[in-house]
């Protein structure tokens, strides 16, 4: 059971909820306190148990049906008594381990705070829970998916009261949505025609593969245009989306019929992440040390 808890909240992903809160809130703050350390933990593992784990508990049927799921992309209990009781403990485990730390957060900021974390955390139960399914309408999907990570670091900045419009701060989170968005998109390519086969709506649905694709591709060069309007040296991480722009062009002409492919693609975004994730730390060190 614990072990198929941890794989529902998909260790891979972790860091990248947790490494926005905590980036943005330790360069604000400039010091370690008890807000930081749960909110980083907050952040990495009962927010992705309760973001994936809903997902695969309320996608059951759909993930047994899709031939990529299994591993880092999803685990798929495939007996299904066995499902049932293992579903049930993961749902009790998003409840435990997500409302005691997020009640305690709540409690640490003002009212702005405490509304920013309730929506951020709404947003990730109704991008899956039945009833809301966010994740099944086109382009709310794509916008709710990206502020699964962006939501860390907006609630990181109100909670350490920094205004979300100042010139040095609105670029950041306005290219991560953008960066978000596009990421979600160009992972509805690759299960396009599984979703129309299964009634699934997405923004791949609707638009088709190759305009998905492409949607994505722009979406990730906005990202690092809207990065040029910070100050030096930050604007250096306008370079970054490029990289994902670079291997999301391989798939520019993708068809419907071939939009399995995209798998390849979808699978160098989650490598890609990592060495990203690293640049972007250098660069918060090389600003908070002000050595450029």
């Amino acid at each position: 059971m614990i072990t198929a808890i941890l794989r529902a909240s998909r260790p891979i992903s972790w860091i990248n909820t947790a490494f926005p809160f905590a980036a943005a809130y330790l360069m604000v703050m400039r010091e370690i306190d008890a807000v930081l350390v749960v909110g980083t933990l907050f952040f990495l593992v009962p927010y992705n148990l309760l973001m994936y784990g809903i997902n695969d508990v309320f996608d059951y049927e759909s993930d047994l049906a899709n031939p990529r799921k299994g591993g880092v992309e999803g685990d798929v209990i495939r007996d299904r008594a066995a499902a049932v009781r293992i579903h049930r403990g993961i749902l009790w485990a998003s409840v435990l381990t997500t409302v005691p730390p997020a009640i305690w957060l709540a409690l640490q900021g003002g009212a702005a705070a405490a509304i920013t974390l309730a929506l951020v955390l709404f947003g990730v139960v109704a991008y899956s829970a039945p009833g809301l399914r966010f994740k099944e309408r086109p382009f709310l999907d794509s916008l709710t998916s990206a502020l699964h990570f962006v939501g860390p670091l907006l609630y990181a900045l109100v909670i350490a009261d920094v205004s979300l419009t100042a010139p040095a701060v609105w670029p950041v989170w306005a290219a991560f949505i953008a960066w978000g968005m596009a990421s979600h998109a160009f992972g509805a390519v690759q299960d396009v025609r599984a979703d129309r086969e299964g009634g699934i709506g997405s923004v791949g649905t609707v638009m088709g593969a190759r305009t998905t694709a492409r949607l994505s591709l722009g979406l990730y060069v906005a990202a690092s245009a809207l990065l040029l309007a910070l100050p030096w040296p930050a604007l250096l991480a306008a370079a970054l989306p490029l990289a994902y722009a670079v291997s999301v062009a391989r798939f520019w002409n993708v068809t419907d019929a071939t939009c399995e492919d995209a798998n390849r693609g979808w699978r160098t975004f989650l490598w890609l992440n990592q060495p990203v994730g690293f640049l972007v730390t250098m660069l918060l060190i090389v600003i908070w040390n002000g050595w450029l």
